[in-house]
Order: structure tokens, then C-alpha cells, then sequence
């Protein structure tokens, strides 16, 4: 099996760093730079494989860019992007010359961008789905009505049944929908981007991220205590970051023929 490097990010960087034997595959492999003038891809030896797309894996591909966010910017590039040599060029080469070269302005443009921005996570959920049940059936007549003639009915209609289910659903995610733009209005205002990703289950209101300046992060903080405490154990945030900008900016590599 023939041995490439595994990228993992492009940062800037006018020096030479190693980064420990935390290489991807649990080979102990020592992260390091291969540099382009004062740019430079956190690579790793590695396989010419496809990597699944595992908790193990991923969690080794971010853990890596987390170590080399202490020290620079970074723009994370896409998982299992693996430099073969080619030709007569080594997998360094082939970095140097196809990638950190050949996109030299763009990628520099994109770390004066993303210089001093982070990026955090927040999920936010229902405590308790019966509540929210119980809230929905409050506010919507029409369901209440229809549960009324259901329990008189023995048996029940199908199609009865059926289109209170409908209706629950379509009231759930209004109310999903509507307190999950209360959440955003909150945040966004101190971020400079957002993005939304797909929720999980009944319980889920959000699940975003937000580009934020380092020197706002405290002020993201305090936003999020603000929105526990209005909640009140109603809704439950779940935190986390920095990490790195992966839903911002993800630099996808093409290999040339």
C-alpha cells in the first residue's frame, strides 16, 4: 500500500512546527507542516486510503486542528483528503506545487477573513416532550376538538387518528420553527454568520453554528446563560466550542491529472 500525506488544514505560518504523534489511523504519526512560502498544509503520513467516516476517525481529524488552533488560524479541509506523489514529485511536492501554490491568493484571502473568528456550536432541545404536547393542545382548538371526538369513539376512526397526527406534527414544528427563530434572533446578533443544520427527533428546536470574533466569545457566553435562564429548564442548551470553522469553510481539494 503506497504512504501519501493526510491534510488536514491550510494555515499561514513563516516557521517550521510539529504538532506530536497525533496522526490519523493510530499509527502515532507526527503532524507537521509542508510549507509554501508563509503558507503551510498540517499534514500527517498516512495510507492511500479511504477512511470511514467513523467517530474515531472524525474525532481524530478535529482534535488535530483544535492542537494547531492554539497557534494559528485555520481553514479545515475536507475529511480523507489524502497527497499521493505523482510522477517524479513526492506526496510534499505534489502539495507544494498543486495546492498551496496554485491557490495561494485564495487561501491567504480566507485566512485574513477568518483571522480572530471562531467558531461555536449551540444546540438547543425540549426538556420535555410531554410538556410541549400538552402546550400544543392548549393552543391549537382544532386538535383539542378531535381528541374530544376520538375518546368518545370505540373504535377509533383511522382516519381520524390519522389526521390528529397530522395535525400534532404540523403544530409541533410551528412551535419548533417559531422558538427556534427566537433563539437565533438572540444570537446572530453578535455573530458575524450562521448556519443552520438539520435537527434530530421531537425534541430538537436548533442545531447551529456561529462565527464569532475571539473577542466576543464572552459575550456569546453570557447570551447563552440569558437564554437558560429565560428557558428555565424548559429548553436545554447544549454548548460547545471553539472548534474549527467547518461550517464556514471547508477546502476542498481536486487532484490534477
Amino acid at each position: 500500500m503506497s504512504e501519501g500525506k493526510y491534510i488536514y488544514c491550510i494555515t499561514g505560518a513563516n516557521e517550521e512546527r510539529t504538532f506530536g504523534p497525533i496522526g490519523i489511523g493510530s499509527r502515532g504519526d507526527v503532524v507537521h507542516m509542508v510549507r509554501y512560502e508563509n503558507l503551510a498544509a498540517v499534514v500527517s503520513n498516512s495510507p492511500v486510503i479511504k477512511y470511514a467516516v467513523s467517530r474515531e476517525n472524525m474525532i481524530a481529524h478535529q482534535e488535530v486542528m483544535e492542537e494547531v488552533m492554539k497557534y494559528y488560524t485555520v481553514l479545515p479541509v475536507r475529511f480523507s483528503t489524502i497527497a499521493e506523489g505523482r510522477g517524479s514529485l513526492s506526496p510534499e511536492k505534489t502539495i507544494k506545487n498543486e495546492v498551496l501554490k496554485n491557490r495561494y491568493q485564495e487561501f491567504k484571502d480566507l485566512l485574513k477573513e477568518m483571522e480572530g473568528k471562531v467558531e461555536l456550536g449551540v444546540k438547543a432541545l425540549w426538556t420535555d416532550i410531554n410538556v410541549i404536547f400538552a402546550e400544543i393542545v392548549e393552543e391549537n382548538r382544532e386538535i383539542r376538538i378531535l381528541k374530544k371526538k376520538l375518546a368518545l369513539e370505540n373504535p377509533l376512526k383511522m382516519n381520524q387518528k390519522i389526521k390528529l397526527g397530522e395535525i400534532v406534527k404540523s403544530a409541533l414544528d410551528d412551535k419548533k420553527n417559531r422558538e427556534g427563530r427566537e433563539i437565533l434572533n438572540c444570537l446572530k446578533g453578535i455573530s458575524h454568520d450562521f448556519r443552520t443544520n438539520k435537527t434530530f427527533g421531537d425534541k430538537m428546536i436548533i442545531n447551529a453554528a456561529f462565527l464569532v470574533d475571539v473577542n466576543q466569545e464572552r459575550v456569546f457566553d453570557e447570551k447563552i446563560e440569558e437564554l437558560r435562564t429565560k428557558y428555565n429548564g424548559r429548553i436545554t442548551f447544549k454548548y460547545v466550542g471553539p472548534v474549527p470553522i467547518w461550517n464556514f469553510v471547508e477546502i476542498v481539494v481536486t487532484w490534477h491529472e
